[in-house]
């Protein structure tokens, strides 16, 4: 029984009785993709299609077609990488899941944990969002998850350096 669906922004999904909860990312990263998408494709867009057209003749504009048509295939793609990825805090570990075509999943023991950073660069602060990047012994291991609120990021930063102290130092 889910609790939620991909599409809803930061509710989380899962079963019932103790069974994984998945927690997805908001909205507002996708609404952030979404303008940077438009902000560099609409003027490479026109630039495409201005310049040749007016400097070789109206039948060059047509090169306008090719990031016009990475604009409308790139919308709708980015509502479905938006949509794959989500986390899930568990007992031992963290779950982090993403991917369209290839899933990956990737599994972060909470003993292995070394460092916990919480970034947000300019864009992703105009839009109140920040990513926790994961850092373990292991490089292969190291894990990241974009785009939450600030307040969720900070929580989940505190959360795991808290378990992670508590899990290695049982080691």
């Amino acid at each position: 029984m889910e609790t939620g669906s991909p599409e809803s922004a930061g509710e989380t999904r899962g079963e019932p009785h103790g069974e994984t909860v998945w927690t997805g990312l908001p909205r507002d990263l996708l609404r952030m993709r979404r303008l940077l998408l438009v902000v560099w494709l609409v003027p490479l867009t026109l630039a495409a299609g201005l310049l040749p057209g007016l400097l070789a003749g109206p039948a060059w504009a047509a090169f306008a077609l090719l990031p016009l048509g990475l604009l409308l295939w790139g919308w709708p793609m980015l509502g479905r990488n938006w949509a794959s990825w989500r986390y899930a805090e568990r007992a031992n570990d963290l779950l982090i899941s993403r991917g369209v075509l290839w899933r990956e999943e990737t599994i972060v023991p909470y003993g292995r944990m070394q460092l916990v950073e919480v970034t947000s660069g300019p864009v992703a602060r105009h839009f109140g969002l920040a990513s926790v990047q994961l850092h373990t012994a292991a490089a292969a291991t190291d894990a990241l998850i974009p785009g939450l609120e600030p307040a969720e990021a900070e929580r989940l930063r505190d959360r795991l350096t808290e378990l992670g102290e508590a899990r290695s130092a049982g080691l």
